[in-house]
């Protein structure tokens, strides 16, 4: 469902990345598949944390567990 001239990072490179135990889940606005993840007590009230290119969400790997214990 990506758009042919979209370059995606195959999703074999994200697998057993050290620190980085998420699920992934995925929403797709007007063609393009979006990534985030859903951590936590799902009554608890949300967090959102953003990033821009060229950082991901590897980029809280660490503060995500600390703010789901919070």
């Amino acid at each position: 469902m990506v758009k042919e001239e979209t370059l995606r990072t195959p999703d074999s490179r994200f697998e057993n990345l050290q620190g980085y135990d998420f699920r992934p889940f995925y929403f797709v606005i007007d063609g393009y598949r979006i990534h985030y993840l859903d951590e936590g007590e799902k009554n608890a009230p949300p967090i959102l944390l953003l990033h821009g290119e060229p950082s991901w969400s590897y980029l809280y790997r660490k503060m995500i567990p600390i703010l789901v214990e919070a």
